[in-house]
């Protein structure tokens, strides 16, 4: 069982910053690959990022590419989603999830995290 909370959300103003961290306890985070994900209101859970166990490999909806960077810490069982040029359209609450590759697909995830909250004032 891994146990995942993420932290870091808040409220900012668009064209600002925020960096997201998922703790991971329970079991070593290096066993999974890593990934982000946000959900508005009344919209469906999608894809933000992902990243390998090694953190080797990452990959980005084309609506954060260029603007938000997914990294790692093994040593630490932290995975980052630093947040740049915020957007209003980025509010959602974010989860974090683990599973065993990279997908872009929330199916392919075995453990989440509660959630963290973002909103972008314009």
């Amino acid at each position: 069982q891994v146990q995942l909370v993420e932290s870091g959300g808040g409220l900012v103003q668009a064209g600002g910053s925020l960096r997201l961290s998922c703790a991971a306890s329970g079991r070593t985070l290096s066993s999974y690959a890593m990934g982000w994900f946000r959900q508005a209101p009344g919209k469906e859970r999608e894809f933000v990022s992902a990243i390998s166990w090694s953190g080797g490999s990452t990959r980005y909806a084309d609506s954060v590419k260029g603007r938000f960077t997914i990294s790692r810490d093994n040593a630490r069982n932290t995975v980052y989603l630093q947040m740049n040029s915020l957007k209003p359209e980025d509010t959602a609450v974010y989860y974090c999830a683990a599973g065993p590759r990279s997908y872009t697909y929330y199916a392919g995830y075995d453990y989440w995290g509660q959630g963290t909250q973002v909103t972008v004032s314009s």
